[in-house]
């Protein structure tokens, strides 16, 4: 048993002495229906059934074909600040019905969201989602500790934590919950081992992360540091030397590193092999925020893990199914120990409504049509080497980031592809710091090698691709 198995067994039995380990106890939901007949509720939960396609469908293209009305597109082209309000309700008529006029609308290629894979418009998804409505409503509304926690939840649960090869797998929901669950949960540790509750400095968890992490880890580690049981250290984005230097002057016997496995805003990947090594060196414990890595990396859609062949070396890996699985919710995979720890202890999963059935009986549709339409994955990694082709910028994701330096001259690109039909927003600070203002290009399966050349195409007008792409980014601190 390693030494952080012992310690999360250690802090369970703190726990049980005083009566604060939490049950997740799963209501069956049977699916008998009056109204369905018994075919359809015997296949609510039932994926041999569903239909899967080998190759790019019409319905594919909603993805990333998008709509938008003249006025909230003009307000975005002269940057006038809006709360959304701006309606596509006639609201002259007096049975307010929906402007049907297509000059009234912007029609728009998405280049920004993170649906990579297109399952959201899938319609075995769609179909899964109805199913469930149909013979369950919303399902039971609490929080999983109470009565949210149903059967659907639990076979997404397995599936996911199957495709991370763990042991076990907890819902939270949302991807920013899980951060914010584990880091608290994290920081618990810290107090549950020492007596009093307040521990020395030796006896703290000490806290590694990346300097590009994810905002939910960053307010994660923020809430973990209030508790007075956590050490946090912030290394150089990917910089393992300065890591190891960390490591190596740190004199805490509790080490955690966390990591993004591929960073939102940048687009590179952790070097999670060279991160493995120093691992088995140092005895921490790994973390890794899979968000945009799940389904989209590896042979299998494992993950960045999988694609480095380091899944045993990642202890713990977070996850989200509001991306590549084209749904909503966030999930941790982790040991059943790691489970009983954070469902007792992770305050953004303990205080949360679960996710609705129709939302987890989708996410478990997604997870099998990732990964029996291998092609869609593949169709990623094809607009990734041409668009890599095209634009001579040494990509290595579907995510790209160009940057331009300015907020005005970030502004003024996206004004440009924003008129040539382009949905890419500027990204600027507080987002990224000042003077490193970007646009942010995600590529997906619904993309095809013409929408790729037409912006590229488009973006040589406004940038100079090779200098935006090989520009050295500023990064923000913790």
């Amino acid at each position: 048993m390693s030494s952080w198995d012992s310690w999360v067994s250690e802090a369970l039995s703190k726990l049980e002495s005083l009566k604060l380990l939490r049950s997740l106890r799963p209501i069956h939901l049977s699916g008998e229906e009056p109204k369905l007949s018994n075919k359809e509720a015997s296949n609510a939960l039932d994926l041999g059934n569903f239909e899967i396609f080998d190759e790019l469908q019409p319905w594919d293209r909603s993805s990333v074909e998008v709509e938008m009305e003249e006025a909230t597109f003009q307000r975005w082209l002269q940057d006038t600040p809006s709360p959304g309000d701006e309606s596509i309700w006639s609201r002259q008529e007096a049975n307010y019905n929906l402007v049907s006029s297509s000059e009234k609308f912007k029609k728009l290629l998405l280049f920004s969201g993170n649906d990579y894979l297109g399952l959201s418009s899938h319609p075995t998804v769609g179909k899964a989602v109805a199913r469930a409505v149909q013979l369950h409503g919303m399902g039971p509304r609490g929080s999983a500790l109470i009565c949210g926690y149903t059967n659907y939840h639990r076979l997404l649960e397995s599936c996911l934590a199957d495709l991370k090869k763990k042991e076990d797998c907890i819902l939270c929901p949302t991807g920013f919950a899980a951060n914010m669950a584990l880091m608290v949960v994290l920081g618990n540790i810290g107090s549950l081992l020492v007596s009093g509750g307040k521990p020395l400095k030796d006896e703290r968890v000490a806290i590694f992360s990346d300097a590009l992490n994810h905002a939910s880890i960053i307010d994660g580690i923020r809430l973990a540091e209030r508790q007075k049981a956590v050490e946090v250290s912030v290394y150089r984005h990917c910089d393992m030397l300065h890591l190891d230097e960390l490591l190596s002057n740190c004199l805490m016997k509790k080490k955690v590193v966390v990591t993004d496995g591929l960073f939102s805003m940048d687009g590179d990947f952790a070097p999670l092999a060279e991160l493995a090594e120093l691992r088995r060196k140092h005895g921490f414990l790994l973390i890794v925020d899979d968000a945009h890595g799940t389904f989209v990396c590896g042979e299998n859609g494992g993950g960045v893990p999988e694609a480095f062949n380091c899944e045993k070396d990642v202890d713990i890996c977070i996850g989200t199914l509001s991306k590549a699985a084209g749904c909503h919710g966030g999930f941790i995979a982790c040991s059943k120990r790691w489970k009983l720890l954070i469902q007792s202890r992770g305050r953004s999963f303990i205080f949360s409504t679960a996710i609705p059935v129709p939302i987890a009986a989708a996410a478990y549709t997604a997870v099998g049509v990732a990964q029996k339409e291998i092609w869609r994955r593949n169709a990623i990694w094809e607009r990734v080497g041409e668009f890599r082709f095209l634009s001579g910028i040494p990509i290595t994701s579907p995510i790209i980031s160009l940057i331009v330096g300015s907020e005005e001259k970030a502004l003024k690109a996206s004004r440009h592809l924003l008129k040539s039909g382009f949905h890419v927003t500027a990204i600027r600070p507080p987002t990224v710091p000042p003077n490193s203002c970007r646009l942010r290009i995600t590529l997906c399966a619904a993309h095809t090698t013409e929408d790729v050349k037409m912006l590229t195409a488009a973006l040589s007008r406004c940038i100079n691709l090779r200098v935006a792409g090989g520009s050295d980014s500023i990064h923000a601190k913790l």
